[in-house]
């Protein structure tokens, strides 16, 4: 466990920095909210398009990796629907509260996931967390949408929503780079340097701005929920994937990706989404902050359990 909680260390000190920095007013709102542009629209696409573009997965099978990602999404989405009655009943979940759970549930925190997958598994681990983006992002931005179009208490603009969802530059990022790599033409040493150079940038500044986005003050609000969602995510869906991954023979260096999906925290854009569609979005703000606490404890955990 030790040597678990040693190389992850790392990782949740730059996330503090981050909290730090944006506590003490060292950078502004609009600063941050630059850098959050930055690492979603070109540090992070570049990592993923270098990488992609330059490993060997001919020889993986990738079928078996993506039935287990599937399955523990899907799963957790059923689980989650057959239980609102109870939810709604016995413990008074709203509607739009419902939505915040669901997306709190099964969407994932990309900046951490790629940035720890490059740290502790090296360029062939990010290399299957793009793999894992480009099958699970879809389906979950299409979960989460119909979830709060037929929840939610406003009228979201679904069509508006799946449109996003196509440009979504992670996933033009992993297509440009599954390309490169599938057709054989890979990047010159040139664009490979480059990229090497932009993509570098991606971890450290990513973790930083997932530090600035907690918010401690706000925890105390819907307590009950925010736990309940909080183990959800950090320990709920991590069972769910590594029961995927028994069920169909995923081993190695594919499960420690696909656990690390599993339990990273929930994405910060899902605050956005609840917004937008009419959601919950305070108590989606808190299960953002609460998960990125939680992950503290239960990310060092897991990765020794799988390991």
């Amino acid at each position: 466990m030790l040597p678990v909680i040693s190389s992850l260390l790392p990782v949740f000190m730059v996330i503090a920095l981050g909290y730090f920095l944006r506590h003490r007013a060292v950078l502004g709102a609009a600063a941050w909210h630059g850098l959050e542009d930055l690492c979603y629209f070109v540090l992070f696409p570049v990592l993923l398009v270098k990488t992609l573009a330059m490993t060997d997965l001919v020889s993986t099978d990738l079928t078996s990796f993506a039935a287990a990602l599937l399955f523990a999404i899907l799963a957790m989405s059923a689980l989650l629907l057959l239980t609102y009655p109870v939810l709604q009943r016995y413990f008074n979940v709203s509607r739009a509260s419902f939505t915040s759970l669901v997306q709190g549930a099964t969407r994932w925190h990309g900046f951490i996931a790629l940035s720890i997958a490059g740290l502790l598994l090296g360029d062939e681990g990010v290399a299957y967390m793009a793999v894992t983006m480009a099958i699970i992002i879809p389906l979950l931005n299409i979960i989460n949408v119909m979830v709060l179009a037929h929840f939610g208490d406003a009228e979201g603009d679904l069509g508006g929503v799946l449109l996003q969802l196509v440009k979504n530059p992670f996933i033009i990022a992993c297509a440009l780079g599954a390309f490169l790599n599938i057709s054989g033409l890979g990047l010159t040493p040139l664009l490979f340097n480059a990229t090497a150079i932009i993509g570098s940038g991606a971890l450290g500044i990513g973790l930083l701005t997932v530090g600035a986005g907690i918010r401690l003050g706000a925890i105390s609000d819907h307590r009950g929920l925010v736990v309940f969602g909080a183990l959800l995510r950090l320990l709920g869906m991590p069972a769910l994937m590594y029961t995927g991954c028994l069920l169909f023979g995923v081993e190695g260096l594919p499960r420690s990706v696909a656990m690390l999906a599993a339990a990273v925290p929930t994405a910060a854009s899902s605050f956005v989404l609840a917004r937008q569609m009419g959601g919950d979005a305070p108590l989606m703000a808190n299960l953002i902050t609460l998960q990125v606490l939680g992950a503290v404890v239960t990310l060092p955990m897991v990765i020794w359990f799988v390991q």
